[in-house]
């Protein structure tokens, strides 16, 4: 497991929350920090969200467990019953994501049947946690979910990478390259979240530039080639090594893999400004794919060989990535391209107003 920033902020909410709980002289503690635990978000949009979310709910709640517990009492059948009409109340106001701190706040609050003194400690208690939680997640290592996501897309790619050049020649042991494919899935899946708070954040928080917004295509597409990459390696996995094989076979899917891998480190390199302005894109035509395709096809579709057609769905999953890539290559020229022009523009108009 890896120490994040997230796991460090939620302790230091924590931490500040039972002080100024304990210095506001509120009781119990641990309600605030609780509450801080739960309010500790990914992105400053849903800290956010969840603060002006939790605050409708919270107030809500608390009103409703402060009536039922003065006309009701504070029996544990009337407390489950408030409970269930306040998890409804959420999910029809579609604030599903802060019923977990509000139940925490009802239950609370009808302990003192109907006190509103009591109901009132109880409350704020919840409020200084989500506060506190809001403003160490803006102050303290502020999420950067467009500089993690770049940071991530290149390890996962690397990663990727490795496994794809050598899941031909079979070097890695079947049970390492399984293990190792599994933690891929697993990583595409978790940067899959990060671009989801990305675009959320960028079309909620702000006015999306139309620089900001290609960004964000060129980084949704960047996603999409490692999805595909990683089919490549469940089609491999689950078809390559299960048929015949002519003894030129693994050379031909072995070049093919490489050149698209280089293919693909190309592009986020040239999208990371790291290549010379002169350099010549080794680039994978579509013809070169196509070739491929029906050399595969046109070597095993009047074959004998056992599985042959199998080698087909291998085939085709390298040339769905190649495409894949080929378009975020032109996704990514084009990015440059309009900040090249708009570089010239800015430049033209300042010496203009000279």
């Amino acid at each position: 497991m890896t120490f994040g920033a997230r796991m460090l902020k939620t302790g230091i909410a924590v931490t500040l929350a039972l002080y100024i709980s304990s210095w506001l002289e509120l009781t119990p503690h641990v309600i605030s920090a609780v509450a801080a635990i739960f309010a500790m978000q990914p992105s400053i949009y849903r800290s956010w969200r969840y603060f002006l979310d939790q605050l409708q709910t919270n107030t809500l709640g608390a009103v409703i467990a402060m009536l039922a517990g003065y006309f009701f009492s504070n029996s544990p059948i009337a407390i489950g019953l408030v409970c269930i009409l306040v998890i409804m109340v959420c999910l029809k106001l579609k604030m599903g994501d802060t019923i977990g701190l509000t139940l925490v706040t009802v239950i609370s609050v009808m302990e003192a049947s109907g006190q509103w003194e009591f109901a009132l400690n109880r409350f704020s208690l919840s409020l200084v946690g989500i506060v506190s939680a809001f403003l160490i997640n803006i102050l303290v290592i502020p999420p950067k979910p467009k500089i993690q996501m770049g940071e991530q897309i290149q390890t996962i790619f690397d990663h990727m990478s490795l496994l794809l050049r050598t899941s031909i020649t079979n070097e890695i042991k079947e049970n390492v390259f399984r293990e190792e494919k599994n933690t891929l899935r697993a990583d595409i899946r978790a940067l899959a979240d990060k671009y989801s708070l990305f675009e959320e954040e960028h079309k909620k928080m702000r006015k999306a530039t139309f620089s900001e917004s290609r960004r964000l295509v060129v980084y949704k597409q960047m996603l999409n080639t490692l999805y595909k990459g990683r089919e490549v390696l469940d089609a491999v996995d689950e078809h390559y090594f299960q048929c015949e094989r002519f003894s030129e076979t693994d050379q031909d899917f072995h070049e093919q893999i490489v050149n698209l891998t280089k293919f693909h480190e190309h592009i986020l390199l040239k999208f990371g400004d790291k290549l010379k302005e002169n350099t010549t894109d080794a680039l994978l035509s579509e013809e070169h794919s196509d070739e491929f395709m029906k050399r595969t096809i046109q070597r095993y579709k009047d074959s004998d060989i056992n599985g042959s057609f199998r080698l087909s769905i291998v085939a085709a999953s390298l040339y769905d990535y190649g495409y894949q890539l080929d378009r975020l290559n032109r996704l990514v020229d084009h990015h440059h391209g309009c900040d090249e022009e708009k570089k010239d523009d800015n430049g033209w108009r300042s010496w203009f107003r000279k």
